[in-house]
């Protein structure tokens, strides 16, 4: 199937034995706290490429990042990933990947290896930097799912986009679905505890029901951050139509992800075990849980590190009017006090009240309410 021309109908005709699995390289290409070269990244990416070619799976996906409008130079570290503060690792991230050396020849590669490739934009500035590359399909992580300045730009693009479930509650999803609804866009739900590893006894599987119920014209599968495919396979028996695994070299290496990673070896076996149906022997009962419990995602530990606010990209003096430009969606909320970043479209156009400086937080008391 080519997934540029892939719409919610080509995955609504897969067969359970033909669920779509992605191999998350996410940043993984990045293996030591010591710098590397660009070209060292991109030919570890590129054997990480290789290696989901020779698994199988359907994709694979990064994630992409653009430390100007993503992380304000505060310092904070989040409880997953103690080695590293968020600023100096989103700055990396963004320094280390530049497009004309790294994504792009690694867009070029994955299309010579015939493997559909896709990203996670951490923020609005990321997903436009992608859009050069033709994504012809999006995913919005569990943190920047409430991030509507990131989402109205991906709906822009009129591609499919993928939510994860790991940082949001029941009623947030059900406004964020509304919300694409509205615009169009072919909408695909990934169920996610955001835990690392998540422990058996949290999973609550029978959320992934909830949601076909809840949205049963979406495509419902599971992003799944056990170690193993036990979990996911159990998923699959339930309903899940779309598998993610973090995907991984070793996992040894340094980085927040390469411990709850599957290795080719293993991404092969699960892969096998989808195609071949032996899923269905999978006993889903260990993980099912509640149908009537709300998300993880409510009460999620890394909200506060990871969920956003509304700050101002420039110095904006006393009277002006706020345009959508002027605004960025940022990390971390625990020490922003701006608005929500689901409620930019309540400052855009109104005039502010009193001078703010590059990166201020912004309110709806700095400006004149209409």
């Amino acid at each position: 199937m080519d997934m540029h021309a892939m719409t919610l109908n080509d995955l609504e005709r897969r067969s359970g034995r033909d669920v779509f699995i992605v191999a998350e390289i996410g940043k993984n290409f990045i293996v030591t706290e010591e710098e590397e070269s660009v070209e060292t990244l991109l030919r570890r990416a590129q054997l990480l490429v290789d290696a989901a070619v020779d698994a199988g799976v359907d994709a694979v996906k990064f994630q992409t990042h653009h430390v100007a409008d993503e992380q304000l130079n505060i310092p904070i570290v989040s409880p997953h990933f103690p080695a590293n503060d968020r600023y100096r690792w989103v700055e990396r991230n963004t320094r280390q990947t530049p497009m004309d050396a790294f994504w792009r020849p690694l867009s070029i590669y994955c299309a010579e290896k015939h493997m559909r490739m896709f990203t996670t934009p951490m923020s609005k500035g990321a997903a436009i930097q992608m859009s050069e590359l033709g994504m012809s399909l999006w995913k919005v992580g569990s943190a920047d799912v409430l991030d509507y300045l990131l989402l109205d730009t991906l709906v822009s693009f009129k591609k499919p986009i993928i939510i994860s479930t790991g940082m949001v509650s029941r009623q947030e999803l059900q406004a964020v679905m509304q919300h694409l609804a509205r615009a169009r866009v072919t909408p695909i739900i990934l169920y996610c505890v955001s835990q690392y590893p998540c422990p058996p006894e949290v999973f609550n599987l029978a959320s992934i029901q909830y949601l076909k119920d809840a949205y049963p014209h979406a495509i419902v599968g599971f992003s799944d951050h056990s170690l193993g495919m036990d979990v996911a396979l159990a998923a699959i028996k339930i309903g899940a139509r779309m598998i993610e695994k973090h995907f991984s070299l070793s996992r040894d290496a340094w980085g927040p992800d390469h411990k709850v990673s599957m290795l080719p070896h293993e991404m092969k076996e699960l892969v096998r075990a989808v195609r071949s149906g032996t899923y269905v022997a999978a006993s889903p009962e260990a993980f099912y849980g509640d149908i009537d419990k709300e998300f993880e995602g409510a009460h999620n530990t890394f909200r506060p590190f990871f969920n956003k606010s509304l700050v101002v990209v420039r110095d904006i003096r006393e009277g002006e009017t706020i345009e959508e430009t002027d605004l960025a969606a940022m990390r971390p909320r625990a020490l922003i006090p701006g608005a929500l970043a689901q409620d930019y479209a309540e400052l855009v156009g109104k005039q502010v009240m009193h001078a703010l400086t590059q990166f201020s937080p912004i309110t709806l008391t700095d400006v004149k309410l209409l």
